[in-house]
C-alpha cells in the first residue's frame, strides 16, 4: 500500500467515554491501521462522553475505510462524521479577485470607474502598449487548458480540470505574486481553441497552457506564440524540462560528469519528453536516445508524427534500435516521463557507474526508487515523499514574473536555460548532495532567482 498522504487528509468526529484513556485509545487504534496522526483535539466534552476530532492521513478511500473500522471497533467508541481536508479547501473554490484600489467615496468612484476612467481608455485606445501599464495586463496570466491530459487523470474535460487549474492560479500568486485566472474551454478544436485564446489576449500578459494532450498541444502552442504578442508558455513541456535540466546540472556535479560526455535515455516521447530532450540538445548533450513505449526513436524508420521523425532525425546518432531495457545498458541517465514500473533495480545496475535516475511518472515511476537508489549515484522522481523533487512550481511563477517584469513579447530557448541555471544555482556546493540537487519549492529564493534570470535575457534579447 502507498504511504499516507496529505492528499488523503482526512478529520474523524468521534464521540468516545470520557474515560483517562480514550483518546490515546482512539490514536493508536487510527495508527495501528496505517494511518499517519497529525492532530487530536476534543471539541466538546460532557459528564460521561467527550466529541473529538481527531485529523490524520492515509494512503487511498480503501485505506480510510480500514481506518474507520479499526476505531468503530474501540468499546463506547463511534464515528459520527468524516470530513475530506482535501474537499474541505476546494469548497468555494481557492482563488478570489480582490480590489487593488479603495472604493470609499464618490471621488474614489469618479477616478476607479466613471467618467474619469475614460481618459485611461482613450489614451490606451491611442496607444495600445500602454495595457500593459495602465491594467491588469501587466500582471495577469491566463491559464489555458481543455481538460484532455489532466495529471494522471486524462481526458476529464474542462469543469473537472477547474481545481488543478485553480491550484495553478493559486501557486502563481504565492510563489511569485502573479494574477493568473483559469480559462478552461469546452472544445477540444485545435483551431476553435487558438482562436478563443487570440480573441481573449488583450486581457492578459501571458498565457500559461496546461494538461491539453499531445500531439495538438504542439501545434497550439506554436501558433499561438507565432500569432500573439505576448508569451505563450505549456509548462507540460517547457517546465518540466527547465527542472530537469535544473536537477541534471547538479547531479552531474554530484558525479563529476559533463554533459557533452554522458549518454542519457528519455523514456517518454509526449510533451514533456520531446521539450526535455531539446533543451538537453541544446545544452550540448550529444548522446541522447529517446524511447517510446516500442522502444528507441531511430532514423532507421519512418514515423507519421512529426514530433517522433524530429526526434528520429536529431537524436540516437548510433542508430540504436531496441528496448528501452537495452537502452539503459551503459547510460550515464535515466529520464523517464512515461509510464510506471518500466525498469527493475537490475536494469539501473546495467548503467554506466555513478549513473543518474530521474523516474518522474506519477504517482507510480518507472522504476521503484529505493531499488534505483541501490544501484545509482542519484535518484530524483517527481515525488514528494522520495528526496529530489523535480517539481515544476520551481519554475513556472519565477519564469512568468521575470516575463511580465520586463514586458516580453516571446519565450527563447536562451531563458528557458537561464531559469535551469538560476534553480540550480540556488543549491550552494556546500549544501549539494546525492539527496539534494534541487532546492525545496518553499525557498523564497528559488522564483525571484529565477524571475531575475529570465528578466535579464528577456531584456538583453529585446535590446538585439
Amino acid at each position: 500500500m502507498p504511504n499516507p498522504s496529505p492528499g488523503y487528509s482526512m478529520v474523524l468526529r468521534i464521540e468516545a467515554p470520557a474515560s483517562f484513556t480514550s483518546t490515546s485509545e482512539i490514536t493508536t487504534a487510527a495508527s495501528g491501521a496505517g494511518a499517519q496522526v497529525t492532530a487530536l483535539d476534543v471539541v466538546e466534552s460532557h459528564a460521561d462522553s467527550v466529541i473529538v476530532d481527531i485529523s490524520c492521513n492515509v494512503s487511498n478511500a480503501e485505506h480510510r475505510d480500514e481506518v474507520l473500522d479499526a476505531i468503530n471497533a474501540l468499546d463506547g467508541v463511534a464515528v459520527h462524521h468524516i470530513s475530506d481536508r482535501t474537499f474541505l479547501i476546494h469548497l468555494g473554490g481557492k482563488i478570489e479577485v480582490t480590489p487593488r484600489v479603495s472604493l470609499r467615496n464618490r471621488d474614489d468612484l469618479s477616478r476607479a470607474y466613471t467618467p474619469g476612467v475614460a481618459r485611461v481608455c482613450t489614451a490606451i485606445h491611442e496607444n495600445p502598449e500602454d495595457a500593459r501599464r495602465l491594467t491588469i495586463k501587466r500582471n495577469t496570466v491566463a491559464v489555458v487548458t481543455d481538460g484532455t491530459a489532466v495529471l494522471g487523470l486524462g481526458d476529464i474535460g474542462p469543469a473537472a480540470a477547474l481545481p488543478v487549474m485553480e491550484g495553478k492560479a493559486a501557486l502563481f500568486k504565492a510563489f511569485a505574486e502573479v494574477d493568473a485566472w483559469p480559462v478552461c474551454l469546452d472544445t477540444t478544436d485545435t483551431e476553435e481553441i487558438i482562436r478563443t485564446v487570440k480573441a481573449l489576449a488583450p486581457v492578459y500578459g501571458g498565457v500559461n497552457l496546461e494538461d491539453i494532450a499531445a500531439p495538438r498541444c504542439f501545434e497550439i502552442e506554436a501558433r499561438l506564440r507565432e500569432e500573439l504578442d505576448i508569451p505563450v508558455f505549456h509548462d507540460d513541456q517547457h517546465g518540466t524540462a527547465i527542472v530537469t535540466l535544473a536537477a541534471l546540472y547538479n547531479a552531474l556535479r554530484e558525479v563529476g560528469k559533463k554533459v557533452e560526455d554522458v549518454k542519457v535515455v528519455v523514456s517518454g516521447v509526449g510533451a514533456a519528453g520531446n521539450a526535455i530532450v531539446q533543451l538537453l540538445l541544446a545544452n550540448g548533450v550529444a548522446n541522447v536516445i529517446a524511447c517510446s513505449r516500442h522502444g528507441a526513436i531511430h532514423a532507421g524508420e519512418t514515423y507519421t508524427d512529426p514530433h517522433r521523425q524530429w526526434l528520429a532525425e536529431n537524436t540516437n546518432k548510433n542508430g540504436f534500435s531496441g528496448s528501452l531495457k537495452e537502452a539503459v545498458e551503459g547510460a550515464d541517465v535515466f529520464i523517464g516521463v512515461s509510464a510506471p514500473n518500466l525498469l527493475s533495480g537490475e536494469d539501473i545496475a546495467t548503467m554506466a557507474d555513478d549513473a543518474v535516475v530521474f523516474a518522474m511518472a506519477n504517482p507510480d515511476p518507472e522504476v521503484d526508487p529505493v531499488e534505483a537508489a541501490k544501484h545509482a549515484a542519484v535518484v530524483a522522481t517527481g515525488r514528494s515523499d522520495y528526496p529530489n523533487q523535480i517539481n515544476n512550481v520551481l519554475a513556472f511563477p519565477g519564469l512568468f514574473r521575470g516575463l511580465l517584469d520586463a514586458g516580453a513579447t516571446d519565450i527563447t530557448e536562451d531563458m528557458l536555460v537561464a531559469a535551469a541555471q538560476a534553480i540550480a544555482d540556488c543549491v550552494d556546493e556546500e549544501e549539494r548532495n546525492p539527496n539534494f540537487i534541487v532546492p525545496s519549492v518553499f525557498d523564497p529564493a528559488v522564483s525571484q532567482a529565477v524571475a531575475d534570470a529570465v528578466e535579464t535575457t528577456a531584456r538583453s534579447h529585446s535590446r538585439r
